[in-house]
């Protein structure tokens, strides 16, 4: 294992040509500064024209339909539906070249991470723009104070059904998920407080303007009894009392070590150590991201066993490498629908599986044939459906198949490899392959086909990014 690779696939989305060859050079704590350094800069990305028009996108203008015909009201809608479409597949298109350019590695890596353990599927262009720059913004900063934002931006109290949430009659919905999936996780409460953080959670929702509002009026404002705990609780004062149990602590600690560290082999005692610094540091992510990043043990073999690329990983991860010009960049948005990770689009509450449920025999096909993207001339069938929001509105109704095509950047991949002295094949494939058994590279190249005019580097380049074995960081 490429010790520097090993953290720039995990800490960001993998190495570009110039960040190759680092080995004799890392140290993992000059790295981390580095990086952390590196990330501190924040580029807001905007979609949504404004405010209104987000809305707009998301709600309708209701005042303004009962003044129209049928026809103008079901025109309208579609127009609107078909702006939310654009705005949303935008800012999927705009993350991806931020987290393939940008030098914040480690706070577009972190955000992505955010991104699935704060799932939301929302409809309004707005409202996920709203989310997204919360998520960023916090990715590296405070956990409790992420909680806090995240739990009161319009697209997460509307796809929990918050909105709905009054004293009259109690939602449980958004209670239940900040409880199991964003602090402690199943088994730490019962249905009793369920009950009573949604009595706590009565009146939060968003005005016209996309604006969290406390609506005292909604409000239950009676005794609670909460995880042993006693008091005329708001929806605060609910996550004051999560946060202030380490179950917390670990729950969120254990996420991040299977997606940094590692999904299959997940150390006890090591989490509830990482755990600690988190909590006795008042959830500040600095101080357990460095623990992790700058100690000898996550660089062990035995520690750093490979984990399933994701599609959005992989994608990202071949672009920083091939410096890919995409002739037509909304492809990019198929490349996800096909391989099952769409931004934006999480297929529940609980966000993406991950690990081998990314891996079927159709997505793995595709998977490997991206790789062939190395070359120069390179094109890849993708298949467009149409029965799914997901597709946001790309090739709809036009079932087919549709190419991606693109052009890499050789040169620069040439000049990492002359710089770095990887003059053999076998020092290539154990450069670009984060494996435990580096594939026999003079083997690969004897079992292609007959050169032409392609340099055989980049022939087996190629074939490298192709194998079953890059699908692994």
């Amino acid at each position: 294992m490429q010790k520097a690779n090993h953290f720039f696939w995990r800490a960001g989305f993998g190495p570009t040509p110039n960040m190759l060859c680092q080995s004799e050079k890392f140290k993992p704590d000059v790295f981390f500064d580095a990086m952390w350094l590196a990330s501190a800069k924040y580029n807001p990305l905007q979609v949504a024209g404004s405010l209104g028009e987000g809305l707009m996108n998301g709600l309708g203008e209701a005042g303004k339909l009962d003044q129209l015909s049928k026809e103008q009201r079901a025109e309208m809608v579609r127009d609107a539906q078909k702006k939310r479409r654009e705005e949303i597949r935008s800012l999927n298109l705009k993350w991806l070249d931020e987290m393939t350019w940008s030098n914040a590695q480690l706070r577009e890596k972190m955000a992505f991470f955010w991104h699935g353990h704060f799932a939301c599927r929302n409809l309004n262009s707005f409202f996920q723009q709203q989310l997204l720059d919360v998520i960023r913004q916090n990715a590296l900063g405070n956990f409790a104070d992420l909680l806090r934002e995240v739990s009161k931006t319009p697209a997460m109290l509307q796809f929990l059904n918050n909105q709905q949430n009054r004293k009259q009659s109690p939602n449980e919905n958004f209670a239940r998920e900040v409880m199991e999936l964003f602090t402690m996780g199943r088994g730490h409460y019962g249905e009793k407080d369920i009950k009573e953080a949604a009595r706590a959670f009565t009146g939060w929702g968003y005005n016209l303007q996309g604006e969290f509002v406390a609506r005292d009026f909604q409000h239950d404002d009676g005794s609670k009894t909460f995880l042993g705990k006693t008091g005329r609780f708001t929806g605060d004062d609910v996550i004051d009392i999560l946060l202030e149990r380490k179950e917390t602590a670990t729950y969120v600690t254990t996420k991040l070590y299977k997606f940094l560290v590692s999904d299959s082999q997940v150390d006890a005692n090591r989490i509830a150590g990482l755990a600690d610094i988190l909590y006795r540091n008042n959830y500040e992510l600095k101080p357990l991201l460095a623990a992790i990043f700058t100690s000898s043990w996550f660089y062990d073999d035995k520690v750093a066993t490979p984990r399933i690329k994701s599609p959005v990983e992989l994608w990202v991860g071949l672009r920083r490498l091939l410096g890919l010009d995409i002739e037509n960049p909304a492809a990019q948005l198929l490349v996800q629908r096909n391989l099952g990770q769409v931004l934006f689009y999480p297929p529940n509450v609980a966000g993406w599986p991950g690990g081998t449920n990314w891996i079927d025999s159709s997505s793995l096909l595709l998977r490997m044939r991206l790789g062939l993207l190395a070359g120069q001339t390179e094109s890849v069938n993708l298949s467009s459906q149409t029965d799914d929001d997901a597709d946001m509105g790309m090739m709809r109704r036009q079932a087919g198949v549709y190419k991606l095509a693109a052009k890499a950047n050789w040169i620069d991949l040439q000049k990492s490899f002359d710089k770095g002295n990887l003059s053999s094949y076998p020092a290539i494939a154990k450069e670009l392959l984060q494996a435990t058994k580096v594939p026999d590279a003079q083997a690969i190249l004897n079992n292609l086909p007959a050169a032409g005019s392609t340099d055989d580097k980049q022939r087996l380049v190629a074939a490298l990014l192709a194998s079953p074995e890059y699908q692994l960081c």
